[in-house]
């Protein structure tokens, strides 16, 4: 069975990022609806996949990440406005039966992200 997880690590800081404000978006309607709203953990996970079971379908998502809100209540001082407020990224799942890992590595001034196993 497929799934969608997430976690995020501050690089700048050399930890999870916990607390990240996560929010899912299904893109196949029009306005795109809100699936999942979520925080992370401690460890910067997720407490559950954000899409499982029958839930989790062929089709376009968005996933955005709040950083700047992330970085803020860490107490790292930003410009106003932020260099990097939201990222948001943009994924296909093509095949449901598979497990979809999207890593984010974050710093105020840059992200990475990828599809991890």
């Amino acid at each position: 069975m497929g799934q969608l997880t997430t976690h995020v690590l501050d690089t700048s800081a050399g930890l999870p990022a916990a607390g990240i404000r996560i929010e899912l978006h299904e893109l196949a309607v029009t306005p795109p609806r809100l699936l999942v709203a979520v925080a992370t953990g401690h460890d910067g996970r997720c407490p559950a996949p954000l899409l499982t079971g029958a839930a989790f379908r062929s089709g376009r998502y968005a996933l955005t990440f709040h950083v700047a809100d992330y970085f803020l209540a860490r107490g790292v001082t930003l410009p106003e406005p932020a260099f990097i407020e939201d990222v948001v990224v943009r994924i296909g799942i093509a095949d449901p039966a598979e497990h979809y890992h999207v890593p984010l590595l974050i710093s105020p001034w840059s992200y990475s992200v990828y599809r991890g196993g």
